[in-house]
């Protein structure tokens, strides 16, 4: 190699060499302060466009499980209304089937009619004020009044809709009409407070003991309703319990391939931050030393 004034190859080289290092030091240590591998879209191009979307699922998934969550708890409210229906219409039922035996006097039955209407009363409050949210969950404009759409994906497609309404349909209306009375979920009368199925203040001790065997028969029509409808939210919320489990699963691979493609792998960083330290330092060692070279021409014309 010829010696030069103008022309130092082995100080390009070791310029050439630092700047290098310098570069692979700088993004070693933007990984290993940021903790991801791709940090812009010059890092990895094709494995950001792959990151983006594996993000957008997982951020889509964290939501659809919180949504579960809440369609859960907005099931369990309505579940739980009709399970202290039931124990109501089991309690009505208890006193119908005392009010039947001939055993009890006027005055007996009287006071089985005034338990009996307070327990109507309870039923026509669960049914007109049972919410969720602020919202009213039973009647007309509650909202089981409408089919009910659970966003339980992050797509479109994922989605499950709930059906009540054939079921619960005019359900508080009945509760809560002008009679007092307690209606069957679709129809039918089961026990009217106003004109009373068990007329106590009749003198004829067989109408009372006919309109309480009445009582008896609804009140067994009405809970086969009852637990027609509790049935049906207990199926949906299985089906959410399910559908959460799958999604956790989904989710946590999810972010592991994620995880794979864009987070920093430290133990390799820092071994290549330490690597091109050290190439840096002997890099400015060399060229300080190509740099020197220069000097040894006055050394021929001295």
């Amino acid at each position: 190699m010829a010696l030069s004034i103008f022309t130092n190859a082995s100080s390009m080289a070791s310029v050439n060499a630092l700047n290098k290092s310098n570069s692979m030091l700088s993004t070693a240590m933007e990984r290993l302060g940021t903790g991801k591998r791709i940090n812009s879209a010059a890092d990895d191009a094709a494995g950001l466009q792959i990151a983006t979307r594996l993000q957008g699922q997982t951020n889509g998934m964290a939501v659809a499980q919180r949504n579960i969550s809440d369609a859960t708890a907005l099931m369990q409210t309505a579940e739980g209304a009709f399970d202290e229906v039931s124990n109501i219409m089991y309690r009505m039922k208890d006193l119908a089937t005392q009010a039947s035996n001939d055993t009890n006097s006027k005055k007996d039955r009287e006071a089985i009619d005034s338990e009996l209407n307070s327990l109507n009363d309870e039923l026509r409050n669960i049914m007109g004020n049972t919410s969720y949210a602020g919202e009213k969950l039973f009647g007309a404009s509650g909202k089981f009044a409408n089919d009910l759409n659970f966003q339980i994906g992050t797509t479109s497609g994922e989605s499950l809709v709930v059906k009540m309404s054939d079921k619960l349909n005019g359900a508080t209306g009945a509760v809560n009409n002008a009679s007092g009375g307690f209606s069957e979920l679709e129809t039918g009368s089961y026990w009217n407070s106003a004109s009373g199925l068990i007329t106590l203040a009749d003198d004829d001790s067989q109408a009372s003991v006919d309109n309480a065997k009445a009582l008896i028969d609804n009140l067994n029509t009405a809970l086969d309703s009852v637990g027609s409808v509790r049935s049906s939210f207990g199926a949906t919320i299985n089906r959410l319990g399910h559908t959460a489990a799958n999604l956790a699963n989904m989710k946590d691979n999810t972010d592991l391939a994620l995880g794979n493609i864009r987070d920093a792998d430290f133990a390799s960083e820092a071994s290549s931050m330490t690597r091109n330290q050290m190439l840096a330092q002997t890099s400015m060692s060399m060229l300080k030393q190509s740099n020197s070279m220069s000097g040894m021409v006055m050394s021929l014309l001295g």
